[in-house]
């Protein structure tokens, strides 16, 4: 299949970042938007990238990327949806955290916070709000995947039926258009399972290249969420989820 130099370039960029955006490659290669647009557009067309909003993403199906990896795909919108995600937690609240590099950055969000308890199964997490006196960590028992320093197992699950919290932030490796939750280990998703059940309000944090991407283990509908924080929604079956069943549909780009 013939590729013309700026085209494979594109893809070898995605490939290794996971996202492109218009603005970046325009910027890289010296071109408009506009073209770019086309470029994005072409390649798409046969099925090289998957087309999200404001750029592209190399199609990962249900191979589940590398952690480390998937720190740097849309890094810039997680910060948002961080932020966005954080502000919706008032001080003096109890909640829980699961998996995830959204996940992540809304702890980072959260250190300006007073009194607050984190009940997590994520390490990172736990590292990260630990050195903040204002915040208490509580971090699960079970065993630790070493890929992403989750933990994962019967045993979080009993230690996550202990509480009843006021927020959960949770997030997911992909989401079908028909609102399920999907994951890549049936261990995390019992993990999640638990923590949805047993929170007042759970925040499903998510950037929009989880809507091109699946896993094979479901963890929940949509409609079990109270608010959803990502980036941006272009899936209409999506939005009409979240109207129908009440969910607080947050994008962040709504927000710039």
């Amino acid at each position: 299949m013939y590729l013309i130099p700026r085209h494979a370039d594109i893809i070898e960029l995605a490939k290794n970042k996971g996202r492109v955006s218009v603005e970046e490659l325009s910027e890289k290669f010296e071109v408009t938007p506009q073209t770019i647009r086309k470029d994005l557009n072409d390649i798409c067309d046969r099925r090289l990238l998957t087309r999200v909003h404001g750029g592209a993403v190399y199609p990962a199906g249900t191979v589940n990327t590398e952690y480390e990896q998937r720190r740097t795909i849309a890094a810039g919108e997680k910060e948002a949806i961080g932020k966005a995600a954080a502000d919706l937690i008032p001080d003096n609240a109890s909640l829980f955290m699961n998996i995830g590099t959204t996940v992540e950055a809304v702890s980072e969000a959260l250190t300006s916070h007073s009194k607050l308890m984190v009940i997590t199964n994520n390490l990172n997490v736990a590292n990260r709000v630990s050195r903040y006196e204002q915040i208490e960590v509580v971090v699960t028992g079970g065993v630790v995947r070493g890929s992403d320093a989750a933990i994962v197992g019967e045993a979080a699950v009993d230690f996550i039926q202990q509480f009843k919290v006021d927020f959960a932030v949770i997030g997911a490796s992909a989401i079908d258009s028909d609102g399920y939750l999907l994951d890549f280990d049936f261990r995390e998703v019992k993990v999640t399972k638990a923590i949805i059940s047993n929170a007042r309000h759970v925040i499903l944090v998510s950037d929009s290249t989880k809507f091109d991407r699946s896993a094979p283990v479901r963890i929940a509908h949509l409609s079990q969420i109270n608010t959803f924080v990502t980036d941006y929604c272009e899936v209409e079956a999506i939005r009409n989820i979240c109207n129908e069943h009440d969910v607080n549909l947050i994008e962040t780009d709504d927000l710039l």
